[in-house]
């Protein structure tokens, strides 16, 4: 299967505009990123124009790219599914699909949202599903799929399974929009304490997009202990033939962290 570059994690030794080119020196033709502009879920015409620019002049493809989802290193974690913040990620569906159409795009990550005390479970969850298919239908214009996925770490975000991320795909799905996916990150899954094996074999039809990272540290294959080519190569005898995305965190320089993957494979 073939390799991108998350350059929302890798080649950070370089701003954010000069990522899809030092990705494309590194020997990558496909790249993602998470949202690039984490205080704006609608960022002025020329900060669009510049990075829409970055990854065409750098000759590489954008295979995914996150919605607005606040702060992820900070407090946020997804706004969709927040009451206060919903507005937010519906003003910037048609910004990020904008950007996408012009690039090429065909995977638009919608993460979440964290749990919050103003709203019951049920009411966040009701509100997620509504959003969730409202991207969707938006991005169907495309052919794009919107993808769904479990996060770790301390944060209150609810989705932490496979089957908690399978849960909500097939509830979106169940109002008639096909194009949702689970983003299947086997980092997060084993942070978490899933069943890695159990969800490949349970729901590798509704894979969408995979990304991957070692544990413990999320940095590069081979610094941890996770058994990542097995896992990688179940899903592609389970019928995944998508990308795998390098969403990790170098534990020396982004170009030494790639030693483990041949130029070939990139």
């Amino acid at each position: 299967m073939p390799y991108l570059a998350n350059c929302s994690m890798l080649f950070t030794e370089v701003p954010l505009l000069e990522r899809p080119a030092a990705a494309k020196a590194a020997g990558f033709d496909t790249v993602e990123f998470w949202w690039p502009w984490p205080d704006q879920p609608v960022p002025g015409d020329a900060d669009v124009e510049a990075f829409v620019t970055a990854v065409q002049d750098a000759g590489v493809q954008l295979a995914g790219l996150n919605f607005f989802a606040g702060d992820l290193g900070g407090p946020d974690c997804g706004v969709l599914s927040i009451p206060s913040r919903s507005q937010q990620f519906r003003d910037n569906v048609e910004v990020t699909l904008g950007i996408g159409e012009r690039l090429g795009t065909k995977a638009f990550n919608a993460l979440y949202g964290n749990r919050v005390d103003d709203a019951t479970p049920g009411q966040q969850d009701d509100l997620g599903t509504e959003n969730l298919a409202y991207a969707a239908k938006a991005a169907d214009r495309l052919g794009a799929t919107v993808l769904v996925e479990p996060v770790s770490g301390p944060k209150p975000y609810p989705l932490r399974t496979a089957d908690d991320a399978v849960g909500v795909v097939d509830r979106v799905r169940a109002t008639g929009t096909a194009n949702v996916g689970f983003l299947c990150d086997l980092f997060h899954l084993a942070n978490n304490g899933d069943d890695v094996d159990a969800a490949i074999a349970n729901h590798a039809d509704r894979v969408a997009h995979v990304q991957i990272a070692d544990a413990p540290g999320r940095g590069e294959p081979g610094s941890g202990d996770l058994p990542l080519d097995r896992w990688v190569a179940e899903l592609e005898r389970s019928g995944y033939t998508g990308y795998v995305g390098l969403e990790y965190k170098p534990t020396t320089t982004t170009l030494e962290s790639l030693a483990w993957l041949p130029v070939e494979r990139r």
